[in-house]
Formats: C-alpha cells, sequence, structure tokens
C-alpha cells in the first residue's frame, strides 16, 4: 500500500507541492486541504481551511494520512505542526514555537543578534513616536516591516525619512495590518542582489534546494508596492558554489544550531532570503516555509522524488540524501488580478488554459483560481504561477511568457521582464 499525504494550503506553492509528490512511486493518494481548482485536477480537494487545524486534524485520524506537509505559515505559526504530533501523525514543518523565526520579526533579529548571524542593523519598537526619533537619528533609505506576518506585504522600504514617518503610521496608528502591526522592527536598508536559499531541515541537518530569485515588487524593474511575489526563478547567477558553502557555514548550520539551543529544533523548509553584495551575504529574514512563487519553479526543476526528503526531515535524518536538478533554468511568471496588492475584483473567467498546456516545456500552476459552474475563475490576487524550462534564463523566460501569451481574463496583469537580472547577465 502506498502512502496518503495531505497538503495543507490552497495557493500556488501548494500547487506544486501536490503535482511534485503526486509523482513519487511511494504515494497512492494525494488531499489538499482546501485546494483550488487546478489542484482539484491532480489531488482530492478538502473543504477544510489551511488554519482549521481541529478539522484538519480529524480527518487526517479519519483518512489514515501518513504524511502532513504544511504549505503556508499560517498554519505553521498557529500550532499545526505541534497538534499533529500529539495526534501520532507524521507532519513537515516546524512546531510553533520554531515558526516564530517567521511568526516574530523581533524573535528572529533577536536570535541574529545572540548567535551572531550576519543581518541588517535594526530596532524594535512597540509604540510610533520612538520609532520616529530612530527614523530621524538613522535617515534614510531605511526599511519599516510589521513584527507579524503580513503576507508578504508588510516590508515598506522607504526612500526618504517622510516615507518612513508614513510607514509607521500606516502600520502602528491605521493599523492597517492589524495585529501583525504590534510591534515594529526598523532596519538598514541593505544594498545588493536578494537571493532565496531554502533547505529541508531534520532538526540538526541541512539538504540545500537549488538557488532561485524572486521579485517582490508589483512593477516592471522591481518598482512599486512590494506583493508576495510576482515571479521567480532558478537557478540565480548570484549565488556561486562558493556562496553557496559559505551559506551553508555562515547562515543555515548556525541558525538550525541556535534554534536547538533555544529548545525549539527546527525541522521543515527553512528559506533565507538573503541580500548579497559582492563578497558580502546578510539575512533579510527567514521563512519558515517554501516562497510562493519560488516553490513552483524549484520543484518544476527537480528530477528527484521530494518524498523522502519530505519524511526524511519528518521522522529522521535528511544527511545521506542528496537531490538532482534539470540542469536547465526554470522560470514561473505570476498572472495576477489588476490591483494586486491593492484591492481587485474576483470571479472572472479565465480562458486559454488548454492552449497554455499544450506549450512544450510549461507548467501552469493555479494559484487563485475556482471551479464556478464548471469554468476555472479568478479567487485571488495572485491567480496563476506559469513557469517553464528552457536554456538559461533566456530560454526559460521566452517559453514562460509563450505560455502566459495563451491565457486571459479581465484585467490580467502580469510583469513581462521576470528573471531580467539573469538575462541581463547571459547578454554579457
Amino acid at each position: 500500500m502506498g502512502m496518503k499525504v495531505l497538503v495543507v494550503g490552497g495557493g500556488g506553492r501548494e500547487h506544486a507541492l501536490v503535482w511534485k509528490i503526486n509523482q513519487s512511486p511511494l504515494v497512492e493518494k494525494v488531499f489538499c486541504a482546501p485546494g483550488n481548482a487546478g489542484i482539484a485536477a491532480e489531488a482530492e480537494c478538502v473543504p477544510i481551511g489551511a488554519e482549521d487545524i481541529a478539522a484538519l486534524k480529524g480527518f487526517a485520524l479519519e483518512a489514515g494520512i501518513d504524511l502532513v506537509v504544511v504549505g503556508p505559515e499560517g498554519p505553521l505559526v498557529v500550532g499545526i505542526t505541534d497538534a499533529m504530533r500529539d495526534a501520532g501523525i507524521n507532519v513537515f514543518g516546524p512546531t510553533e514555537k520554531a515558526a516564530a523565526i517567521e511568526g516574530s520579526k523581533t524573535f528572529m533579529k533577536n536570535l541574529f543578534a545572540k548567535y551572531d548571524i550576519p543581518t541588517a542593523a535594526y530596532k524594535v519598537f512597540t509604540e510610533a513616536e520612538p520609532a520616529r526619533a530612530y527614523v530621524r537619528e538613522q535617515g534614510a533609505p531605511i526599511v519599516v516591516k510589521t513584527s507579524g506576518l503580513a503576507a508578504g506585504k508588510g516590508a515598506i522600504v522607504c526612500q526618504t525619512e517622510e516615507e518612513a514617518m508614513s510607514a509607521i503610521d500606516r502600520i502602528m496608528v491605521d493599523r492597517e495590518f492589524g495585529d501583525a502591526g504590534d510591534e515594529v522592527v526598523v532596519e538598514e536598508f541593505l544594498v545588493g542582489e536578494e537571493c532565496s536559499f531554502i533547505g529541508i531541515v531534520d532538526g540538526e541537518n541541512v539538504l540545500a534546494l537549488a538557488s532561485s530569485q524572486d521579485h517582490k515588487a508589483v512593477g516592471e524593474g522591481d518598482t512599486g508596492p512590494n506583493t508576495g511575489g510576482m515571479g521567480a526563478y532558478s537557478p540565480a547567477p548570484v549565488m556561486t558554489p562558493e556562496l553557496h558553502e559559505r551559506t551553508m557555514n555562515e547562515v543555515m548550520y548556525p541558525t538550525v544550531k541556535a534554534m536547538a539551543a533555544e529548545g525549539c529544533p527546527y525541522q521543515g523548509f527553512l528559506y533565507a532570503g538573503l541580500m548579497i553584495d559582492g563578497d558580502q551575504i546578510k539575512v533579510l529574514e527567514f521563512n519558515a516555509r517554501m516562497g510562493d512563487p519560488e516553490t513552483q519553479p524549484l520543484l518544476y526543476r527537480l528530477k528527484s522524488d521530494i518524498v523522502p526528503a519530505l519524511m526524511a526531515s519528518a521522522t529522521g535524518s535528511v544527511k545521506d540524501l542528496e537531490l538532482e536538478w534539470d540542469a536547465r533554468t526554470s522560470l514561473c511568471v505570476v498572472m495576477a488580478a489588476g490591483g494586486y496588492p491593492g484591492s481587485y475584483a474576483k470571479g472572472a473567467a479565465i480562458s486559454g488554459l488548454d492552449a497554455a498546456a499544450g506549450v512544450e516545456d510549461a507548467k501552469v500552476f493555479h494559484a487563485g483560481t475556482k471551479l464556478v459552474d464548471g469554468v476555472v475563475a479568478t479567487s485571488g490576487g495572485r491567480v496563476l504561477g506559469v513557469t517553464a524550462l528552457g536554456e538559461g534564463a533566456t530560454g526559460a523566460q521566452k517559453r514562460a511568457y509563450e505560455a502566459v501569451d495563451c491565457i486571459s481574463w479581465k484585467d490580467v496583469y502580469t510583469r513581462r521582464d521576470i528573471g531580467h537580472r539573469a538575462v541581463a547577465r547571459e547578454k554579457g
């Protein structure tokens, strides 16, 4: 009998996880809660919200689930891993205490300070006036962040002091991000190139995934407000083999050791958002899960079965595992609802999915979609993650946009420059 796996979540990251887990010869059946229209074609969707932990636990027990794989940060931060473990269910993902590395930027920055992990200089505030005084003292550019979870939109890069004052007001006075803004982290603005470095961790060992780079800003040329991510690609040429080794030795292992020393050993995906400037590596932030949309190009490139690594992290050791990657580049373009990350319309019918599915070496991962009377319609800000493999970033970009151009709906918005840094490097 093969394994039964439950993937928790309903976005593009979870579609990629479902798609990849489904290919494993070890797996008999994949369930996803709550899933989306694309996931429904590859797994049995269960109508339970990702943070309804009691219902998820009940379902896992009833269905005889062998492994729960948690996609988003929300359920992790409220203790889904602890609940599943208490019920004797194997679960991939950090405990509530360990997920604080993402759930509380204050916890994360204090950990960096205590264990000497390289990061931006910072200060934490619980009131607006001292935060404003610190900004005046430091000057701009400067970064203002919510300490709590804000779906990737809680970090505001401020080019002027005025912008920083407005960001503090938005978070602490207007409460735009709710409780996530009870504490604010004000930190130095780092220059360089960002890179996403993700590992599968078992409490002490780290199995590194390939490098990737995410495009967070809504506008072309990386302008405008931050979003959950408008596209990503792998590998990221900025992450050289030498920097890879240094990241493992200076960031990943010290953090995993620090978490164990703090009494909350880390298991699951550990994602370091890095800023690389020449030979300087600094950690912008840690996430307690895979990136979205980095998961889509990473898993599309991964040739190995991912299930043994997920199981090893949950129940044993990843020490002797190795992952094999396609030598080509993979690139994911997010197709979003017009207006995102602000307000946007839902319920538009999507056309051209069949045509896109016909593009060779391309795959459309669904994020914010649902079936309405048999028609796939938009139901979120980030709707699809169109992902393709190609020779170098130039080839992958061409192929991905070929598939993007098959698809349309009312007020669709897509950045047309995903992968621009890697493409520029290839043009030399």
